[in-house]
């Protein structure tokens, strides 16, 4: 599986656990749709699950005149998944191709100010680890 489509699918996985209550493993199920599992898919999605506090406090600290609950449901996901990509796969995927697949995965998932709040969002965060 190519890392774009296993963060797509991360995506709606944790979309999913967080709007459904469901559990991982429910949520993978769904997402996977009978194919095979991929270790960067499920590494994303545990940690985006495992880290979800620590990830929060990061994304709230940049947000300006905004809070964590009022952002879309997308825009608050795709920014957790680059979060959790730029802390703890930093040696695997260089921080300008994290930016790059979250801006161009808001395209995709989001509205027409997504990618430019998300740009906006995730450079303070890279500036700032």
């Amino acid at each position: 599986m190519k890392r774009r489509t296993a963060r797509e699918k991360a995506l709606q996985a944790i979309f999913q656990i967080e709007m459904s209550q469901t559990t991982i493993s429910d949520a993978m199920e769904h997402v996977l749709e009978g194919e095979p599992n991929d270790p960067y898919l499920m590494n994303l999605v545990n940690g985006v699950v495992n880290h979800m506090e620590e990830i929060n406090v990061i994304i709230s600290k940049h947000l300006e005149k905004w809070t964590l609950e009022r952002l879309a449901n997308v825009d608050r996901n795709i920014l957790r998944l680059a979060v959790y990509e730029l802390l703890y796969c930093g040696e695997d995927v260089p921080a300008n191709v994290v930016l790059d697949e979250a801006i161009e995965i808001a395209k995709i998932y989001g509205d027409e100010q997504s990618s430019k709040f998300i740009n906006g969002v995730l450079s303070k965060v890279k500036n700032t680890l």
